[in-house]
């Protein structure tokens, strides 16, 4: 990789907001499962295992960040589908099973989406907000 990209990328994760870092990892999860299927088609069995165990780090990272004082039963819930992904990648990999791999692949992507969703919510109830407080300012 050229080492001037590789310096933007990593400079553009440790500047960017834990929402956008949020969705950096749902793609990498994505992507290291697409790649794994790739791969499981191709028989190729060390790079089948490489994908998967990045996407079962990514998912324990998600499972290991949940706050279940502020989040209840919301990070109570995430926990056991994050669980349930991480089992279900763990069994694809034994298995080398393609039909596993796109059940997770699914609940990834529409968490992705949901994600994705609620924070341009969010930002726009904050920029609401903050024109509010801005009138009142004025």
């Amino acid at each position: 990789m050229n080492p001037y990209l590789k310096t933007y990328k990593e400079n553009s994760i440790l500047t960017a907001p834990p929402e956008q870092i949020l969705l950096m990892l749902y793609d990498g999860a994505i992507s290291f499962v697409n790649q794994a299927k790739v791969h499981m088609q191709n028989k190729n069995i060390e790079q089948t295992n490489f994908c998967i165990i990045k996407a079962e780090r990514i998912v324990t990272e998600f499972m290991n960040t949940l706050n279940f004082d502020v989040g209840g039963d919301l990070a109570k819930n995430l926990y056991s589908l994050y669980n349930y992904l991480y089992n279900r990648l763990i069994e694809a990999n034994i298995k080398k099973n393609p039909e596993m791999l796109d059940e997770v692949l699914g609940h990834l992507q529409e968490l992705r989406t949901t994600w994705d969703e609620a924070i341009k919510l969010n930002n726009k109830q904050l920029n609401e907000e903050n024109k509010l407080v801005g009138k009142f300012l004025a």
